[in-house]
């Protein structure tokens, strides 16, 4: 071992992070790279992996220019899940990888959960499959792209294709295996559930398992060959560990395209109304109660291009300008094809309801912000009557924004500290993975939170906001 310092890198949505973390915890250096969405049709969103490779290689490139590679001394992974990797007889990748924000196999993702029975595949799995997982996404290809499907001999997700690339080794991880849609608590493939495409699912792995670098690849990426490569852990898990949420009763929020609120627990207790997810944790200890909110960063975005805002804090200065309440708009978030979070339901669509022609574009940016809000607030709910009613960790997204911070806090009632590791909690927590994996002496994490603490007439507020979106979300509902 050098001197201690570890590399993280997280696969994300729409871009690649990395992370530099030094012997100390400290946070030495961090970079990102953007990919492209093709968006074929409505509900359509894939990415090629070879776009994911020259990420690595860019995001590599600019923390060697920070930290020597000579000082290194293992790279942890990190990354989305559900994405879904096809890959052939030679080990590539068949077509394009087809992400989360997909909905293209609703039909089969139901279909998927009635043919195992939902409520027994969720208290097997603690997941509620939808089509946005890998197994119902695979059957949707073998109905409508024989040709690629009868091409597949392997199903990856997108960290586990880094993890082959860089190392050449068939593994995924507990915490990303959830997202095949057939991986028990227990341990072990539903074989069942997962029926003739059983022999395409990787073995499954701890988070801590690593392989070598394979000499092409660290030549090209200017590494030393034989640097271990920590398999890791889904991003929410990641990035829990690298805010610090690590024992029961703790809680996490990590925002980005999506938000997750993963709330760490002894048990992996199913929830009879299945409003939460159950996750393996990376260090093997407890679970993760996690929601994924599914239109927040990418809700941002999508309204800061309509409205010509360049850069998504231009949003919440102009959601600062207008008043609590949004001048009387109520906006369901809803625009990402359907909610997960508490709500569960691919059917809901986004609205924007109390419009006139007095209202502005920074109210509308304001109800967007507080129905997103409302939402998190609601997976929050859940969380305090299980026992994860801790303060929230939160990183990423509008977080770092005062007005933001201040009214997460007073939505939820609780109080929030803010990490100032912004958008790179999950690449953090993989480098820290790595860290653990070699062995290396406990670091403290550096990267020190704001603490924001709640307004009691500002709570009271909030709760007259939350009866008013209800109200509209039944009424759209019926």
């Amino acid at each position: 071992m050098n001197d201690g310092v570890f590399v993280g890198l997280d696969l994300g949505t729409s871009s690649m992070k990395g992370a530099v973390v030094g012997a100390d915890g400290a946070l030495l250096a961090s970079a990102s790279a953007a990919y492209p969405t093709q968006r074929p049709a409505p509900g359509r969103a894939e990415q090629d992996p070879d776009d994911w490779w020259l990420a690595v290689r860019h995001v590599v490139g600019a923390l060697r220019a920070e930290v020597s590679a000579d000082r290194w001394d293992g790279i942890g992974l990190s990354g989305m899940v559900p994405t879904l990797v096809t890959a052939g007889a030679d080990g590539e990748p068949v077509g394009p990888a087809i992400t989360w924000e997909d909905d293209r196999a609703e039909s089969h993702g139901e279909r998927f959960r009635n043919d195992a029975g939902p409520d027994h595949l969720y208290a097997r799995t603690g997941q509620w499959v939808d089509g946005r997982y890998l197994l119902p996404m695979f059957r949707w290809l073998e109905e409508h792209d024989a040709a690629r499907a009868g091409a597949t001999g392997a199903l990856r997700s997108a960290k586990d294709e880094i993890f082959r690339h860089l190392t050449g080794e068939e593994a995924t991880d507990p915490s990303t295996a959830t997202g095949f849609g057939c991986y028990q608590l227990s341990g072990r493939w539903d074989q069942d559930a997962a029926g003739d495409a059983a022999a395409m699912l990787p073995e499954v792995r701890p988070s801590s398992f690593s392989a070598d670098l394979l000499p092409p690849e660290a030549a090209l990426l200017g590494l030393p060959a034989g640097l271990p490569v920590v398999l890791g852990a889904a991003d929410s898990v990641a990035g829990a560990f690298g805010l610090g949420a690590v024992k029961p009763g703790d809680r996490a929020s990590l925002w980005g395209t999506s938000t997750v609120l993963l709330g760490i627990a002894e048990e992996p207790t199913p929830d009879p109304d299945h409003r939460y997810l159950i996750t393996p944790l990376a260090s093997g200890d407890g679970w993760g109660l996690e929601m994924d909110l599914v239109s927040t960063g990418s809700a941002f975005a999508w309204l800061s291009g309509l409205f010509g805002w360049k850069r998504e804090d231009e949003l919440m200065e102009a959601a600062s300008r207008s008043v609590p309440g949004a001048a009387g708009l109520t906006f369901l978030p809803y625009v990402g094809f359907g909610e997960q979070g508490a709500l569960w339901d691919p059917a809901l669509r986004g609205s924007l309801h109390g419009l006139t022609t007095q209202h502005t574009r920074e109210d509308i940016a304001r109800a967007l912000v507080e129905g997103i809000l409302l939402e998190f607030r609601r997976c929050a709910e859940v969380l305090d009557a299980l026992g994860a009613d801790g303060e929230v960790l939160t990183s990423g997204g509008p977080s770092q924004s005062p007005l933001f911070r201040e009214a997460l806090a007073n939505a939820m009632g609780a109080t929030c500290a803010t990490s100032p590791l912004g958008p790179y909690a999950s690449a953090y927590g993989a480098a820290m993975l790595a860290r653990t994996a070699a062995g290396a002496s406990d670091a403290e994490i550096t990267a020190r939170p704001e603490v924001v603490r709640t307004e009691p007439g500002d709570v009271e507020a909030w709760n007259e906001l939350a009866e008013r979106h209800d109200t509209l979300l039944a009424a759209v509902r019926t």
